[in-house]
């Protein structure tokens, strides 16, 4: 479950912990590159990836990248009873979602497994997914609405993880929360529908020792769309990688480094965003974080510190011009796309 973010930011006076050990080469620096103000362009059409990027595509852990149910059996669910049971089966799936799935609370889903909706409505009303020392799962083309706990929740270890063309609305805590050391997981082309604590990567401020080198993520394309805050909030984990994001109309701030994080946000589009970027908030002591390359219209000055690792140190990648965002963001997020 989600902590709680007071409207007032603070920056802690805690001293930093010790830096990465990365060499200079693989560091990226605070004050190497600047953002800029400059107005939106458009881009042509977008061609959808089949599969993921970014850390989930990192071969780590036993697992070679992230692959889902792929080659398993497929079935398609239009009922709760029958969805929940497919999806705490131990073999894997691709489970088909089917019209709107009713459920409460958080429910578990089991390793090796691709849920995915059929169509632009497919709908997981009132309940979340709960990923717990799970790997290789795959959630794509769903739409969570009223969930009365977090959407999706991804914790104890859990690794190799995508979350892809999702929307995420009238929640009434997290949308995604990344906790207790999980890893080498990608959120992509998913839009957030005015949600108040969207994002949550380390539950707490006393959970180093379990955090510390775990929680690597990385977020691209995804619309965060008058949520008010955490786009995402970390704790403890390094790299996270925010890049080629659409943040607009977000009151509280867009993205929070704490707790000696280390977080590299890199060519997004913010507008209308008073705190785009902070190094430390409310209670926690200040993370590192870079940005650049940003675009920031009618939005405040980032906040920077220090150096983070580079995401290229695990995995390759080309950044969209961030003026073309918001054109493309907006047309290729959420269900119906792919």
């Amino acid at each position: 479950m989600s902590t709680h973010d007071s409207a007032r930011p603070s920056i802690s006076r805690r001293g930093l912990l010790a830096g990465t050990a990365a060499t200079a080469a693989a560091l990226a620096t605070a004050g190497a590159a600047t953002g800029t103000t400059r107005a939106a362009t458009s881009a042509p059409p977008t061609t959808f990836a089949t599969t993921p990027d970014g850390f989930a595509s990192v071969n780590a852990l036993g697992q070679n990248g992230t692959t889902g149910g792929a080659g398993a059996p497929v079935v398609t669910v239009s009922d709760a009873d029958t969805f929940l049971d497919y999806c705490d089966r131990n073999e894997p799936y691709t489970i088909q979602v089917q019209g709107t799935i009713n459920i409460t609370s958080k429910q578990a889903l089991r390793s090796n497994k691709t849920v995915v909706g059929l169509g632009s409505n497919a709908t997981i009303a009132g309940g979340g997914l709960d990923m717990y020392r799970r790997q290789n799962v795959i959630i794509r083309n769903l739409r969570f609405v009223g969930a009365e706990d977090d959407a999706i929740s991804i914790q104890q270890d859990s690794h190799h993880i995508w979350i892809d063309h999702c929307y995420f609305a009238d929640g009434l805590d997290g949308a995604i929360d990344i906790v207790r050391a999980a890893d080498y997981i990608t959120v992509t082309w998913n839009h957030f529908a005015g949600f108040d604590k969207s994002i949550l990567i380390g539950h707490s401020d006393g959970n180093a020792s379990q955090d510390t080198g775990k929680l690597r993520v990385t977020f691209h394309h995804n619309f965060f769309d008058g949520s008010r805050q955490r786009h995402p909030r970390v704790r403890f984990a390094e790299p996270v990688h925010v890049y080629n994001n659409y943040f607009r109309n977000n009151a509280l701030y867009g993205v929070a480094s704490t707790e000696n994080a280390g977080v590299l946000v890199e060519a997004n589009y913010f507008e209308n965003v008073p705190h785009p970027v902070y190094s430390g908030y409310d209670a926690s002591g200040p993370g590192r974080v870079v940005q650049r390359n940003n675009v920031f219209v009618n939005s405040g000055t980032p906040q920077t510190l220090g150096t983070v690792v580079e995401p290229r140190t695990y995995y390759a990648y080309t950044p969209d011009n961030p003026s073309t965002l918001p054109s493309t963001v907006p047309a290729g997020v959420g269900t119906g796309k792919i």
